[in-house]
């Protein structure tokens, strides 16, 4: 559901909002300060000291203000769908999925993947962001370094434990604790900056530049650790249906901006007092004793709630393809009826859990683990450029050239830091590409099968006429009650009805022949969201249309259907699906592994039955077996 526009909201919402973007919107990239200097200094060469620090700092301020300020802030932002934001929006708006005779064009490989990788960082950014914040443990009580792995798998337990209950409570705190983690973050990187002025040189960016080109063969190595600044960026255009473009930029350039550029410049300016012997540049801002373990303890509660913004996310994606028909239908469960996009999914949470579990055991260190995080998220940032290519000219109607300039310019960046992360592949950045492999495979799978099943069966040429016919034919039984057939194709006939006329020679009185559909639109006014017409007989069509951020709500259909004049009681009604039976061997246009893996999700997918959330005692299914 879109947020009322900005400007119908008073001062005291306005604050609202942006309080509650800082606690989801800026989770991600907030804590990149836990571990981006300290990445950034072990890719320095041996030697250098001051210069060089100044250097990375110039490098990840001007990342800061290229990447989110002007890319996602000022243009990215601007790509809504109704309010809406996130990958499958700019899919939605760049209308590359209505290619005609391609099921999937390249455009929408493209989405896909970057899709893909998104749910490669939700797997990943729990796993570095907990990581970072217990391996803290080792400054304040030296010694114990054999319990970190502990500590932080049993947060990671605790926290994807506790997803069933939904955000609400737990996001009334996430908006204070993120602001008081930005006023702490602000407060000790300006102390120190005061402490050690000169690392405002690092403004100036010839001197990012002259570290890359003074050492060319390190230039690789740093950016692929300054590129850590920028992790989480995605949030910011995916989370902006919940919030508004007006707060997310407010939260941004009056809190989370000047907080991560004084943490960023405090690290440089302790470093460089320190003479470079810093192990944790970001706990060694705070004095040593409570002080410091008090900055540890805020900081894991930080890195919980970066995570919780990105599996809530993952939740949404998930939910945006099974809409669209990207994805197998899964159990989705609304945690806050207040708010219709607070969901959960069971198996995408297990899922979630396993990944960064397994993720923290088989990496045990943040360095190691940060080798992982660089590609899954420079990936997705070369296929937002991309599709906003093609955004700004079918939406914008922008001029090739000046849209292709602009992003062009922001291709060279994400280019770059793509690049320059290829190199930690062996060392794990295999695994985000493993997994986006994983569910791309999934998607397209899933989307062909769907398309090959509904050209083959369910695009039949029984017209309305001929249905007309059928139901007033002698030799057809009318009996009482209403038959519910449920209708893939909004315009055709339900294959189960002709199935269940021939196997039975009856019909029921009324009959409902019900399609939901799902619109590339996040919600759809009530005004249009359904419609009913009698086809005759006594035979009813309706239509009930659904955004790609909504779930459908059959009971609600057939409430709308009976005051919409049609005789029915709903507590009589059958619903009548088809249940598909998959035969591979087939002619169809997929390769034999598709047809083998289509038939295994669609053994395992929940069934429509369970999706619609139907009375079982009113539903009869009817095997349909399809040969592909």
């Amino acid at each position: 559901m879109s947020t009322p526009a900005p400007a119908s909201l008073g001062i005291t919402a306005k604050a609202g909002l942006t309080l509650g973007a800082l606690g989801v919107v800026f989770g991600d990239i907030g804590t990149s300060p836990l571990y981006t200097i300290k990445e950034c200094l072990h890719a320095l060469p041996p030697g250098e000291h001051a210069q060089a620090v100044l250097g990375v700092l110039s490098l990840i301020f001007w990342s800061l203000v290229l990447v989110v300020s002007l890319k996602y802030t000022f243009f990215v932002l601007r790509a809504d769908n109704r309010g809406e934001g996130g990958i499958f929006a700019l899919l939605s708006l760049s209308q590359l999925d209505r290619s005609g005779s391609k099921v999937l064009s390249v455009g929408v490989l493209v989405v896909l993947t970057g899709a893909a990788m998104l749910c490669g960082e939700a797997i990943i950014t729990p796993a570095m962001t907990v990581l970072s914040a217990t391996e803290g443990i080792k400054e304040v009580w030296p010694g114990v370094e054999h319990y970190v792995l502990p500590i932080a798998i049993s947060i990671l337990v605790g926290l994807f434990a506790f997803q069933h209950h939904g955000t609400k409570f737990i996001g009334r705190i996430f908006g204070p604790v993120m602001l008081l983690w930005f006023a702490v973050l602000g407060s000790l990187g300006l102390w120190h900056v005061l402490k050690n002025p000169v690392v405002l040189q690092a403004l100036n960016p010839l001197l990012g530049i002259n570290l890359l080109l003074q050492h060319p063969k390190e230039a690789t190595v740093l950016l692929g650790s300054v590129v850590l600044a920028v992790t989480g960026v995605e949030a910011l255009y995916a989370d902006m249906g919940h919030f508004g473009r007006r707060a997310i930029n407010t939260g941004w350039y009056a809190v989370v901006l000047p907080g991560l550029t004084l943490n960023y410049f405090g690290q440089g300016a302790n470093v460089i007092a320190r003479g470079g012997a810093v192990d944790n540049p970001f706990l060694a801002l705070a004095p040593e004793g409570s002080a410091r373990f008090a900055l540890m303890a805020l900081s894991i509660c930080a890195a919980i709630i970066a995570s919780q913004a990105l599996i809530s996310g993952a939740y949404s994606l998930i939910r945006q393809a099974i809409q669209l028909g990207y994805f197998p239908r899964l159990t989705i469960k609304h945690t806050n009826p207040d708010q219709a996009g607070q969901i959960y999914l069971p198996l995408v949470n297990i899922s979630l859990a396993l990944g960064a579990i397994a993720t923290v055991y088989g990496f045990k260190s943040s360095s190691a683990l940060a080798a992982a995080y660089g590609i899954a998220v420079t990936a997705t940032m070369i296929v937002t450029s991309l599709i906003l290519f093609v955004v700004m000219r079918r939406a914008w109607a922008w001029s090739g050239w000046l849209a292709g300039l602009l992003c062009g310019i922001f291709l060279v960046i994400d280019i770059t830091f793509f690049g320059a992360n290829l190199h930690k592949f062996a060392d794990g950045g295999w695994l985000p590409v493993m997994i986006a492999v994983g569910l791309l495979a999934i998607m397209t799978t899933w989307k062909l099968g769907k398309s090959e099943i509904f050209r083959r069966i369910y695009a039949n040429e029984v017209t309305e006429d001929e249905l007309n016919n059928i139901a007033s034919s002698s030799r057809i039984v009318r009996v009482r009650g209403t038959g519910v057939f449920m209708a893939g194709n909004p315009t055709g006939t339900p294959l189960v009805l002709l199935h269940h006329v021939k196997a039975n020679r009856v019909l029921q009185e009324t009959v409902v022949l019900l399609s939901v559909t799902t619109e590339e639109v996040p919600s759809i006014q009530d005004s249009v969201r359904f419609t009913v017409r009698e086809i005759g007989h006594g035979v009813w069509r309706a239509i009930g249309r659904y955004g790609y951020m909504e779930s459908p709500d059959v009971a609600n259909l057939m409430e709308k259907v009976r005051a919409a004049g049609v005789p029915l009681k709903l507590d009589e009604a059958t619903y009548y699906f088809n249940r598909e039976m998959i035969i591979t061997g087939g002619d169809t246009r997929m390769f034999d592994w598709q047809k083998f893996f289509y038939a295994f999700l669609s053994r395992n997918a929940r069934q429509a039955r369970d999706y619609y959330q139907l009375p079982p005692s009113q539903i009869i299914e009817v095997g349909l077996p399809i040969q592909l």
